[in-house]
């Protein structure tokens, strides 16, 4: 999968995998407190925050595997950091990448506006839910609280993950530092057009 890429972009996605990682265990340490307040409730508001590098990786590098290898990755750290979860997270992680990366697919990897990204967040959203409604006893709560729950985590996914992560990698290309990467390429392109 990565036989085509090139050793700046895997350094640049594991390099973001590092700092989402750690971005990570700290959100997830907010969202423990919001919880006390509110209850499990509390994460799906900031879930987006956990699909975040997918969608930036993707929309940079723009190769198939950039969503999946790069959340796995960042899963990978939060647990080398000490997320109690465990290793067990890291699947967590893969299956985030995975509902990102099966958007990306769809488009056959030639789609990077702003609907496509929102709805690879909505994507990890989606994925997510469904392995975490099995995982996380959400059986227990009443349908329509399972619902809001849902609708939040996909509200969550699109904005923070999607318009999010896209305001951030343009902030970073307009800074001139992703020069030579794919988002750059389409740029130039765009512009000319």
């Amino acid at each position: 999968m990565l036989k085509s890429w090139k050793l700046k972009e895997i350094v640049l996605m594991s390099l973001f995998s590092v700092v989402f990682g750690i971005v990570y265990l700290l959100f997830l340490h907010a969202g423990n407190i919001w919880a006390g307040f509110i209850g499990p409730i509390a994460y799906e508001w900031i879930f987006g925050i956990w699909f975040i590098v997918s969608i930036i990786c993707m929309y940079i590098i723009r190769k198939p595997g950039a969503a999946v290898i790069s959340e796995t990755i960042a899963a990978t750290i939060e647990v080398l950091l000490g997320n109690a979860i465990g290793p067990r997270l890291i699947l967590t992680g893969l299956i985030q990448g995975l509902g990102a990366e099966a958007v990306f697919a769809a488009t056959r990897y030639k789609r990077f506006d702003l609907w496509v990204l929102m709805l690879a967040g909505v994507g990890s959203a989606v994925f997510s839910f469904v392995y975490g409604y099995f995982l996380g006893g959400f059986a227990v709560y009443s349908t329509g609280y399972v619902a809001l729950m849902l609708g939040l985590r996909i509200l969550s996914g699109a904005l923070i993950a999607g318009v999010g992560g896209k305001a951030l990698s343009d902030g970073l290309l307009a800074t001139g530092s992703l020069r030579g990467y794919a988002i750059s390429r389409s740029k130039k392109g765009e512009s000319h057009a």
